[in-house]
């Protein structure tokens, strides 16, 4: 078993990051410059220092263990880490070349994505050896990566209390949204009026989304019955629209994607209204130098235009 990190390993674990990242040995040929038995040798060798089975190779195709998967994020974040080194260090020397990492929260809008994508065209063009690397991650894990070093910037909203290891760059952009029903659910047929007095919000099973305040679960008297949650707007749709609970929603989703799932907005959209404003958000300890400063300039210009 692997006591201690030696150079050769990590070769083989760039190896394996590449293999896994393209889901198989023929692809990441051409990623690696290395031939199929030279891979496979690499991966083999790998497995015997960390005494795991990796991954399976055959006929049915390759195919990720549970060990691997650990051990891909792992060095996910093992390499994302090092990469923002090597960049930090540059800059020390006035060298702006090299790879940033940017996360988006996931669930953002395809108009913030476009946005996103001409900010780093942007950014790439005034610094021509920077190369972007570009991640999402659950709402619920945008902090954790901003103060870890995985990365250099993070867009996601955010409406807890802001820590001060954090710095927040508003884009003037807020995410607003309600709350919804399925178009099964028993108050369906409350989607263009208010709620008779005998109807309680409290009675019918809500879900939540993990890192979200419960301040946004309180409104007024009323109060949503959370029973579980899910981990990102996306999943919480697909929640929702078994018709079995409640939930909110951002109005960008119910429109890109739930317009043809008959998303409803229950009480003409009137309950539970919330407004998340959107940031770019870096750790205290990133150094922002012209690179990232100029990103940031790039991302909060082209956000905010993709929004008129």
């Amino acid at each position: 078993m692997l006591n201690r990190l030696q150079e050769s390993d990590i070769k083989l674990l760039r190896v394996f990051y590449a293999v896994a990242s393209c889901n198989g040995f023929t692809a990441a040929e051409p990623v690696l410059r290395m031939q199929r038995p030279n891979i496979s040798a690499a991966i083999k060798k790998l497995e015997e220092r960390l005494d795991l089975v990796l991954c399976h190779r055959g006929r049915g195709g390759f195919q990720m263990t549970k060990e691997g998967e650990v051990v891909f994020q792992e060095t996910k974040r093992i390499f994302n880490a090092f990469d923002n080194f090597v960049f930090n260090l540059k800059s020390l020397h006035d060298d702006y070349s090299g790879h940033i990492t940017l996360v988006l929260m996931s669930g953002l809008p395809l108009s913030i994505h476009l946005a996103v994508s001409k900010a780093v065209k942007s950014t790439m063009k005034k610094f021509d050896d920077i190369h972007v690397n570009i991640q999402t991650r659950l709402y619920n894990e945008v902090e954790h990566v901003a103060l870890s070093g995985e990365c250099h910037l993070v867009i996601s909203t955010y409406d807890m209390v802001k820590p001060e290891s954090v710095t927040f760059h508003p884009i003037g952009v807020q995410c607003q949204g309600r709350l919804y029903c399925s178009p099964t659910h028993s108050l369906a047929k409350y989607r263009d009026c208010a709620l008779p007095e005998d109807v309680k919000i409290g009675d019918y099973p809500a879900i939540g989304l993990s890192g979200l305040s419960s301040a946004n679960y309180i409104e007024d008297d009323h109060r949503l019955a959370i029973q579980t949650f899910s981990d990102s707007y996306d999943a919480a749709m697909s929640a929702v629209m078994t018709g079995e609970y409640i939930g909110l929603l951002p109005d960008f989703m119910a429109k890109e994607q739930g317009a043809s799932l008959g998303l409803v907005p229950i009480a003409n959209g009137s309950l539970f209204n919330f407004e998340h404003e959107l940031f770019v958000m870096n750790g205290k300890n990133t150094r922002l130098n012209p690179v990232l400063r100029h990103c940031i300039k790039e991302l909060t210009y082209f956000i905010a235009e993709s929004q008129k």
